[in-house]
């Protein structure tokens, strides 16, 4: 079992690590110093990890006990992560509780970067204060230290975490107010944000596209950047693109929901997916890359762009493509999409604002209308790539 005297003489390391007490409980140390109480167990065949508190603030003697306590209610059918209201009394158990709540709605990587800048920047200094008595003084403190790295966006973003959490604890009746809530006033705003660098004149559009052809790059480079401009869909869909997205006969491409950038939750619903009308131009690209019939179905799984390794096409070839024929600065990858929507909005008047918007998978504005109306709308959709393809070339 494990002593107060090793529990308080356990000093940071450089990997985290932990001191076992019993019956799955233990001490987790952290590279920053701080301690946590820790107790492992299982809930309907899943390990899973419940956190009592920090160290010294909770006792090994109060620690057994929250254990007790977590042990009884499984005992009782009850999962103790889902009970916040027997563990939640600091800021990092109710900064915890918030999260489980959210992450099954998040992408994995942003539920791990969200925790991650929870205890790189929150719970080392004010993890272990009690949930009523943080003060908004402290917060900023907190902020201010994230500013004084020169990360303003990911200080205003932390304090748009900061408030939510204690806004979660309002609602689940733990606290009363929110001393995050007018952080944003003593905070040093952000510089404004730089659109994507895109050529909105048709005549540089297809001085580029022409440079692209004549420069000494791969094949599969330069027909991924023309099939980009004609689609104007984002480059992750072009690069993600298999063959057995694409009906050739019908002439369209369907990019699937998990592709798009979308919530978690709607990435995995089909009828999230995005259809996109293909245009002469953007067919004539894929003949040129090979023909597909429905009996090659192996074939049907290949990507349309492969990279030198046979996997995707490298994130940034494109765009060292754009740099090395003298348009770096002027357009990248992306600006393909302002170039649709302005040269097109120019050309086509207020009538087909939001044929335009549909087209690059805008979501409406008017969120009723987004939830009702699910057509495709793909004869004006089809007109518009048309009209897009006959201008790039």
């Amino acid at each position: 079992m494990l002593t107060d005297a090793a529990a308080k003489a356990a000093g940071a390391q450089t990997r985290a690590y932990k001191l076992h007490d019993q019956g799955g409980l233990h001490l987790l140390v952290r590279p920053t110093g701080t301690k946590s109480w820790q107790q492992k167990y299982r809930w309907r065949g899943r390990e899973k990890l419940l956190t009592l508190g920090q160290y010294p603030e909770v006792s090994i003697s109060r620690a057994r006990i929250l254990q007790a306590e977590a042990k009884d209610r499984l005992e009782r059918g009850v999962d103790p992560s889902g009970s916040v209201d027997m563990k939640v009394n600091t800021l990092e158990q109710l900064a915890r509780a918030w999260h489980r709540h959210h992450k099954a709605s998040w992408s994995k990587a942003h539920a791990d970067d969200v925790l991650a800048s929870l205890e790189r920047d929150v719970f080392p200094d004010l993890g272990a204060r009690q949930i009523g008595a943080v003060t908004p003084r402290e917060l900023l403190q907190v902020v201010r230290q994230v500013e004084a790295r020169g990360c303003l966006e990911t200080a205003g973003r932390l304090r748009q975490r900061l408030s939510a959490i204690f806004g979660y604890g309002i609602a689940e009746d733990m606290i009363d107010h929110d001393p995050a809530a007018q952080l944003g006033r003593a905070m040093k705003k952000g510089k404004l944000s730089v659109p994507h660098p895109a050529l909105t004149d048709i005549d540089e559009c297809r001085e580029l596209l022409r440079a692209c052809e004549s420069a000494e790059a791969q094949a599969v480079t330069v027909m991924a950047s023309r099939f980009l401009a004609l689609t104007a869909v984002r480059l992750e869909a072009v690069r993600g693109m298999r063959w057995e997205e694409v009906d050739l006969e019908d002439r369209i491409w369907t990019v699937p929901a998990a592709r798009m950038k979308l919530s978690k939750a709607k990435k995995g619903e089909e009828r999230f997916d995005h259809v996109v009308p293909l245009s002469e131009p953007a067919m004539f690209v894929l003949r040129g890359l090979r023909s597909v019939t429905s009996s090659e179905v192996e074939d049907l799984k290949r990507l349309v762009f492969p990279g030198r390794n046979g996997g995707p096409i490298g994130e940034g070839t494109i765009r060292e493509l754009y740099i090395r024929v003298g348009f770096g600065g002027r357009h990248v990858p992306h600006g393909w999409r302002s170039s649709f929507s302005t040269i097109l909005n120019e050309d086509l008047g207020e009538e087909w604002r939001r044929d335009i918007d549909r087209a690059l998978a805008h979501s409406p504005k008017d969120k009723v209308e987004a939830a009702y109306n699910r057509s495709q709308l793909l004869d004006r959709r089809r007109e518009l790539f048309d009209r897009w393809g006959a201008m790039l070339t």
